[in-house]
């Protein structure tokens, strides 16, 4: 036994890599049955990743714009903005949309109904003209649209249209044509369209309208604030618009705050508040005078 025990101690001090480090039998259990869950784990990980549902982008998130172009936010076609809800804005059930040569054929259709528009409604001015005007890429047209299912995509869809040219450097608009089809006249379209025209002007950084107006549609300019009075310096326009004979330049300043499609709601309101600070300051009321005498 001593000899044995020498035997195994000289063996040990000669090879030391060799010598067996004692495992206990019950680590060696816990450490296979740790691999074992971690393996049951990351198959139920993978399971339930699989089975995740996958997200899909909506139509809003894959359409959306490049951000650094604020004009074709603006742009956006307005078929049916009230979607279900009541409002009091008589401007939320107007069709309407921003028309530009772009090559496709829905805005191609409709630069056609505004040719066609503005060719009847505007008798005196040259066929040739209006046609390279509206079908020029630099010139877009606000149009309003008709409710009618059976024109729709059609060129009669057109049913009022105000054709422009934005100078952004300079930071004003030339109206070249705007014009309403006979059977929608009188029924305020024409206010509304100029309304609508004001408020797509602010998104696309324009601070004037400038137009040349014949002796017949200035009553209708001077309605929408339009004014003979030039204030915009001479030097932002001068060399960029054409002249006319026989036309009146008028002006019309677009405030930047001011919705255009809310003015009679806002006259309503302003009205109210000047009436109720009469009420709290005015005694006539309470005041009862003595009635005149006789005779």
């Amino acid at each position: 036994m001593t000899e044995d025990s020498d035997s195994r101690k000289r063996k040990a001090e000669d090879d030391p890599e060799e010598d067996d480090v004692p495992v206990d039998a019950d680590d060696t259990e816990s450490e296979s049955k740790s691999e074992t869950n971690d393996a049951d784990e990351s198959s139920l990980v993978v399971q339930e990743s699989d089975s995740s549902p996958k997200v899909t982008p909506t139509i809003e998130e894959s359409n959306d714009p490049d951000p650094a172009d604020p004009v074709e936010t603006a742009v956006k076609e307005t078929e049916d903005v009230s979607n279900g809800e009541e409002d009091d804005n008589p401007y939320s059930k107007i069709r309407r949309c921003i028309v530009k040569n772009d090559g496709t054929e829905q805005n191609m259709v409709r630069l056609i109904g505004l040719k066609n528009l503005f060719s009847k409604q505007l008798p005196k001015m040259p066929k040739d003209y209006i046609v390279r005007l509206v079908f020029d890429r630099r010139h877009k047209s606000l149009a309003i649209l008709s409710n009618d299912p059976k024109v729709k995509g059609t060129d009669d869809e057109i049913i009022g249209g105000i054709c422009y040219r934005a100078y952004h450097d300079m930071r004003f608009a030339e109206i070249a044509f705007c014009a309403v089809s006979q059977a929608q006249q009188v029924k305020g379209y024409g206010t509304k369209l100029m309304n609508l025209l004001k408020m797509h002007a602010v998104t696309e950084g324009v601070e004037y309208f400038i137009t040349y107006a014949d002796n017949y549609a200035t009553g209708y300019f001077k309605k929408q604030g339009f004014t003979r009075t030039i204030t915009m310096p001479k030097s932002r326009f001068h060399g960029l618009i054409k002249d006319y004979d026989g036309g009146t330049l008028m002006e019309c300043y677009v405030h930047p705050s001011i919705d255009y499609t809310r003015i009679p709601q806002m006259i309503k309101a302003q009205r109210e508040f000047i009436l109720q600070r009469i009420r709290t300051i005015s005694k006539s009321d309470k005041i009862i005078y003595p009635p005149l005498p006789k005779g």
